[in-house]
């Protein structure tokens, strides 16, 4: 499976206990079931033309209301995060770990390759960030940082946190000691996932990973918009909605009004811009013509194009001319005796 869905839904099932847990379970099943019997929806969920996102909001849609929050939230998640032919496969999985979780059952996952380990404690980090504000993004990222760098000053903590001899429990439990009580539980919890699901002597290059994963994070969390006007409450609520099932997390929205927009906004969030402004527009148009694209066309090309007639016919009179003047003597026109 997915080493990001793997710790996804390691996240998602470490925060359910008892009957929660076995409904989680129970759900999962019903999903699981529910998509083997409904061709059309088993069709557009394995449609590889079909981007990840839209699977995963296609599913996240059709379970709203129907099943537990936790149940529409990974599963949705699993439509997303592996490829479209993969997605039963998913589904099934999902169903079978969470009933193991359910029952008690101790998984063991065998210890992936370094790139996979990152994966895998990103998915785990993914969500723990969807429950976190804006605000305790940067606490959790400043923590991380800390601890990553008391790690990397300290010799023999970093010794026994990349120590794959000690048991994952004896590990976890030095991190707890360390930071029970003094650190957001998220940050605690990113920590010893971080030596549950990473690799162990990759232990401080998981931290430090981490914190520019938080960072990111808190950077696809806050939209910048800029409108030509204000923007009410229903179109904040439209557009945030709109954003958060394109990151998969709750946006909030820094909106400036800049009248210079003329009409349309301007939306800015992690690595992505979205230009939807009358300027905006202007300004695309006046590069297009600057840098020779311009294709005249209507009344202007017709006067262009009479003018060039009107040019030729002047040219060829006049070279029509020269040509008589410079006839030798004795010779005439075509015809003439």
């Amino acid at each position: 499976m997915k080493p990001r869905l793997e710790g996804y839904t390691a996240a998602v099932l470490e925060a359910v206990h008892g009957d929660d847990a076995a409904r989680l379970a129970v759900d999962l099943a019903a999903v699981d079931q529910t998509f083997l019997a409904n061709p059309a929806l088993r069709s557009a969920l394995t449609d590889t033309a079909i981007p990840p996102a839209a699977r995963r909001a296609v599913l996240d849609d059709l379970l709203d209301g129907k099943v537990s929050p936790e149940t529409r939230r990974v599963a949705s998640f699993a439509a997303g995060a592996v490829p479209a032919p993969e997605v039963p496969v998913a589904l099934d999985w999902l169903a079978h770990r969470a009933r193991q979780s359910a029952e008690g059952q101790a998984v063991i996952d065998p210890v992936p390759s370094h790139l996979a380990a990152r994966e895998r404690v990103g998915g785990f980090a993914a969500a723990v960030f969807e429950d976190l504000p804006v605000d305790r993004l940067e606490e959790v990222e400043d923590e991380l940082f800390r601890f990553a760098r008391t790690v990397e000053t300290t010799p023999p903590l970093r010794s026994a946190l990349a120590d794959r001899d000690l048991p994952v429990t004896v590990r976890r439990g030095v991190a707890d000691q360390l930071l029970a009580g003094k650190v957001q539980p998220a940050t605690l919890r990113l920590v010893q996932y971080a030596i549950e699901g990473g690799r162990p002597r990759d232990i401080l290059g998981t931290l430090f990973w981490l914190v520019d994963q938080t960072a990111e994070a808190r950077g696809w969390r806050v939209a910048q918009v800029d409108s030509a006007r204000e923007v009410d409450d229903e179109a904040r609520a439209l557009l945030s909605s709109s954003l958060g099932r394109l990151t998969g997390s709750p946006v909030e929205l820094q909106v400036t009004v800049d009248p210079a927009l003329l009409a349309g906004v301007r939306v800015r969030i992690g690595d992505l811009q979205v230009e939807a402004t009358a300027r905006g527009r202007l300004e695309e148009l006046r590069e297009h013509m600057a840098s020779g694209g311009w294709e005249d066309s209507g009344l202007g090309a017709v006067q262009q194009s009479s003018q060039a007639r009107s040019s030729q016919g002047q040219s060829s009179q006049a070279q029509s001319s020269q040509a008589q003047g410079a006839r030798p003597e004795g010779a005439h026109p075509e015809g003439a005796q």
